[in-house]
């Protein structure tokens, strides 16, 4: 009887300490679950925002590319996921050689409990390609572009993204990029320009000094991706927190909510102060610019500061469009270089501003100002000089650019065979102006009709009697 007493007594006094223990260890693993499931659902967004580039890319072009840039998302995707899982992520995350390259962790090897921060970062390695298709969008090689998108998602991004993300030189240095400003958009738009550069302007682009506009051929389809990918944003932003962090979450959508908000407004008003109407493809590309703009800073500025952030980042986009389009004569024909690229540099650079730690106009001074430009100025060093490294080799090998007679008739016929849409104008839309160029219009079908005839032997011409 006296062994069991002091039995019972420790029983009973052990068990509030024993459960107490199992107490904290669940709350603890459900907190766990909750910012895993969150940091899953902003996955899903971002993968989202792949139809919403498929959306705006197809409608701001013409219909006889259409089926094209399709297959070249749904392959960005496939050939990004498959890349960042065998090379990308040990790349990026991998333990730190000198801080410029990841050095294990490839296959995931030794990181099987960051499966799901995988998942999150593989789709943001497709975001990064999937722009460079945009801007080559109607006249280069499908096979060219995906040699390039393996590229850039198994090496030139995971290394940029080494250095900021996975505790590189510049993330030591203090460089601020919270959801990829410069690392995701300004990439992916360096890769863009500089494929470009290689590429040439669309034929009928520009006639002498005359620059001729080649309008997309579903605007509402286009407004339909924009949406998507505003939708989709609230996912990149606010999953970079990493948690479900309700201190910071609901700041990082509000500011990403309000930042496009003011683009969309700056962009449209500025179009009508510069045109006399509010441009509908810039006013589109201004929630875009929006959106880009307050990337970087999202979790570091307030709510004044992403309207502010927003309105410029809408104004620059515009004037980026036309400098781009008519002075450096780069044929962008979704907009994308000015919207990632520009408005990218712009979002990095407006950390150092408006940051509320540190930020130029909260008393910081110049300091963290100076470390977002040297990490501006290193990306596109960095980006420049291998993808034209790349896109060299590619065009002198296996080149990049469609022929005169695919580019014209189309590359949904040329590179798969087949048409987005099934209908007799299908690829004569592209242009109803006939001054611009004699090969474009309905002209090039009566054409292509005489020449049919005239190369008919007198047989086939009985036969067909």
């Amino acid at each position: 009887m006296r062994k069991v007493v002091p039995l019972f007594l420790f029983a009973l006094l052990g068990f509030p300490v024993v459960a107490s223990a199992e107490t904290a260890i669940s709350a603890e693993s459900v907190l766990q679950s909750v910012d895993m499931v969150w940091v899953m659902i902003a996955a899903f967004l971002v993968f989202f925002m792949h139809a919403g580039f498929a959306m705006v890319e197809s409608g701001f072009t013409r219909s006889k590319n259409a089926l094209n840039i399709l297959m070249k998302n749904f392959m960005t995707m496939s050939i990004a996921a498959v890349l960042y899982f065998v090379v990308g992520y040990g790349i990026m995350f991998g333990t730190s050689g000198g801080g410029i390259i990841g050095m294990d962790g490839f296959l995931l090897s030794g990181q099987e409990d960051q499966i799901g921060f995988f998942v999150f970062q593989a789709v943001f390695a497709a975001t990064c390609a999937t722009i460079i298709s945009g801007a080559v969008a109607e006249r280069m090689k499908l096979g060219s572009y995906l040699l390039l998108t393996v590229v850039m998602t198994g090496f030139i991004y995971p290394v940029v993204g080494h250095w900021v993300w996975g505790g590189g030189w510049l993330s030591e240095l203090g460089f601020v990029d919270f959801a990829g400003s410069t690392v995701v958009h300004l990439t992916g738009a360096l890769g863009a320009i500089v494929t470009v550069m290689f590429l040439g302007p669309r034929l009928g682009k520009y006639s002498g000094k005359k620059v001729n506009v080649i309008p997309g051929h579903n605007i509402p389809l286009g407004a339909l991706g924009v949406f998507i990918l505003w939708f989709g944003w609230f996912g990149f932003n606010g999953g970079s927190t990493l948690a479900a962090d309700p201190s910071l979450v609901p700041s990082v959508i509000a500011t990403t909510l309000l930042s496009a908000s003011a683009g969309i407004i700056s962009s449209a008003f500025y179009s009508y102060a510069k045109f006399t109407r509010i441009d509908a493809s810039l006013t589109l590309n201004g929630a875009l610019a929006g959106l880009v703009g307050i990337t970087a800073g999202t979790a570091n500025v307030s709510l004044a500061g992403a309207l502010a952030i927003g309105l410029i980042a809408g104004i620059i986009l515009v004037e980026a469009v036309q400098f781009l389009d008519r002075v450096v004569r780069i044929d962008d024909p979704v907009g994308a270089i000015a919207v990632h690229g520009i408005c990218g540099i712009w979002g990095t650079i407006a950390v150092g501003l408006f940051a509320v730690e540190g930020g130029l106009f909260y008393g910081g001074g110049a300091s963290l100002l100076g470390i977002q430009a040297i990490g501006v100025l290193s990306v596109i060093a960095w980006t420049m000089l291998t993808t034209a490294a790349v896109v060299f080799i590619v065009k002198s090998t296996v080149g990049i650019r469609v022929s005169r007679q695919e580019e014209i008739s189309g590359l949904d016929f040329s590179e798969h065979g087949s048409q987005a849409y099934e209908t007799s104008r299908g690829i004569f839309n592209e242009n109803l102006n006939p001054s611009v160029d004699g090969d474009f219009g309905v002209g090039l079908l009566h054409r292509l009709d005489s020449l049919n005839t005239e190369t008919k032997t007198p047989k086939e011409t009985k036969t067909a009697q």
